[in-house]
Order: C-alpha cells, then sequence, then structure tokens
C-alpha cells in the first residue's frame, strides 16, 4: 500500500545525496510487483550508487533481485557506452531501467566542454527512446539539486514525463511531486527510515476510509446522556 508506482517513461526522482537508499528500496518494490522470469531489469550505475547490501536489505526475497543487471560506468563515454548497450539488450518484457546521477560524469573534466551537451543528450534521447517503446519506467535521479544546465549540457528535466522531489524529514523520507504546481494528494502518505515504513493519517483514511462527522450532542443523546426535563 505505501509503494509509489513508477509510471512507463522516464520518471526524475530529484535525491538528497548520490547514493541515496531510496532508489533502492524503489527498485526493490518495482521488482516485487513483477513476476519471476517475466523479464530482465537494467541498472546504469554512475558515482557508485549501486549497493548490493542495500539492495538485498530492501528486497523482500532475493529470488527479486535474480533478473537485475548492474553495470558501473566510470566516465561519460563508458556510461553512454553502457546506455547503447542496454538499448540492445532490453526487450518488450524488460521491466525496469535504472540510471541514478544520470548527468554527473558527463560534468567530469576528462570530457571535453564541447562535447558535453551532445553526448548527454544522445544517452537521455535513448533512455527516454527505450522507455516509450518498451513501456517500462526509466528511473533516473539527480542528487542535491544539481543544475545540469550549468553544464552545458541541458537539464535533465526537460527529458522527464515525471518529476518527483525525495525529501528529508525528521520523520524520514518522503516523495512528492516536484514543481510548484504538484499535487499533493498523490505524495506518499508516510515516510521511510531506511527499511520501516512510518505511517500517517492519510495512509490509514485511504486504507480503511474516513469516520463520518457525528454531531456530539446527537452522540451523547443516543448514549443515553443527556436528559431532557419538562
Amino acid at each position: 500500500m505505501h509503494q509509489f508506482e513508477l509510471e512507463s517513461g522516464i520518471t526524475l526522482l530529484n535525491v538528497p545525496s548520490p547514493r541515496s537508499g531510496i532508489v533502492h528500496r524503489l527498485v526493490c518494490d518495482r521488482l516485487a510487483d513483477c513476476e519471476r522470469g517475466d523479464g530482465s531489469a537494467y541498472w546504469i550505475d554512475a558515482r557508485s550508487a549501486a549497493s548490493t547490501h542495500a539492495l538485498y536489505d530492501c528486497a523482500s526475497s532475493p529470488r527479486v533481485l535474480e533478473d537485475l543487471r548492474i553495470a558501473r560506468a566510470f566516465t561519460a563515454y563508458q556510461h553512454h557506452s553502457l546506455v547503447r548497450a542496454v538499448a540492445r539488450r532490453a526487450d518488450p518484457s524488460t521491466s525496469l531501467l535504472v540510471a541514478p546521477n544520470v548527468a554527473a560524469l558527463y560534468r567530469d573534466d576528462d570530457l571535453a566542454a564541447w562535447e558535453r551537451e551532445d553526448l548527454l543528450a544522445a544517452s537521455l534521447e535513448t533512455l527516454s527512446e527505450l522507455g516509450r517503446v518498451l513501456d517500462c519506467p526509466v528511473l533516473v535521479t539527480r542528487a542535491g539539486g544539481a543544475d545540469d544546465a550549468a553544464t552545458g549540457s541541458g537539464p535533465v528535466s526537460e527529458y522527464a514525463d515525471t518529476a518527483i522531489d525525495c525529501v528529508r524529514t525528521r520523520e524520514g523520507l518522503r516523495l512528492e511531486p516536484a514543481g510548484e504546481e504538484a499535487d499533493a494528494a498523490s505524495a506518499t502518505a508516510g515516510y521511510w527510515h531506511g527499511s520501516q515504513w512510518q505511517t500517517t493519517i492519510p495512509y490509514w483514511v485511504e486504507l480503511c476510509g474516513a469516520v463520518d462527522a457525528v454531531d456530539p450532542v446527537v452522540a451523547a443523546h443516543d448514549r443515553g446522556l443527556l436528559e431532557v426535563s419538562g
């Protein structure tokens, strides 16, 4: 009930840090919804976001991760090559594509400034097209509100069909739609504490329904607590 549903196409998740554990949680929740053997999932890693320990801690069963393939890039060229490799390997049964810190490596000094915009755009366009053609979610992240426009590569948000903010609160991590016109009703009705879930009143209202308002005077009369004298 507390799972955040990933839609087809690119979902941009703005995370507090490059290795935010919320990514592992969303990936495991998505894979758990897919039947075993129903199709592969691909994780194109950057900035060492992938953690096998975190994934196994989040997974309801080790079998959930059997169809997940992870490859790690250390340069923008490697990242772009992995995106192209996934484009060749993915098929209509692919259930999920993940690319944490999708633009981070394209800001590194080993990539010529004149090449950054075109190379990142090519990677994002490929991921966007895969999400459309395969009708599957593509989860990408941007850490710490990084402004991709400052790199000369254009904002990742231009390619995103959906943008989500992961907000750190004293109760835990909360997911809510990004932007000034976001609908608060579509935010998660609770907070994550690692592998724990902090419920809220809206969560229980959604689960069980709201109690109708009762006039306190009528309620007291029904319980025989009021006496009327002539």
